[in-house]
């Protein structure tokens, strides 16, 4: 395993080039980059250049629409679920569309708008 000292750029299209089959190249830390929150699609083209396809088999970043989780996939075909993340996916809708009874529901968060979907679909299974 190689790292490169950035994520993008001449040297690490370089390193990526020079890369034998089967080896990996670590990046840098995409979120030391503005435009990783931004979901910057220019940022993230240059991100899906890099590589043939992309997984994603990180459940609790799933959910953000960043330049490397989201933006990439317009770019890189195919995009995957990883085999991790599918499980707590379907871990996940067994728990939501067949919950075992009695069932008891902690929702957290700072947006209560954002949950009352998920409220009212919990309150149907009671």
């Amino acid at each position: 395993v190689k790292k490169a000292e950035d994520v993008i750029g001449p040297e690490v299209e370089k390193l990526v080039a020079d890369l034998a089959n089967g080896a990996v190249l670590l990046l840098e830390n995409v979120r030391f980059y503005k435009e990783e929150e931004k979901n910057d699609p220019e940022f993230a083209k240059k991100l899906a250049s890099l590589a043939d396809l992309f997984v994603n088999d990180a459940f609790g970043t799933a959910h953000r629409a960043h330049a490397s989780t989201e933006g990439v996939t317009k770019f890189l075909k195919p995009s995957v679920a990883g085999f991790l993340l599918q499980k707590e996916l379907d871990y996940l809708d067994g728990a939501v569309s067949n919950p075992k009874r009695p069932f008891a529901a902690i929702v957290g968060g700072s947006k209560v708008s954002s949950k009352i979907g998920v409220i009212e679909s919990l309150l149907e299974k009671c």
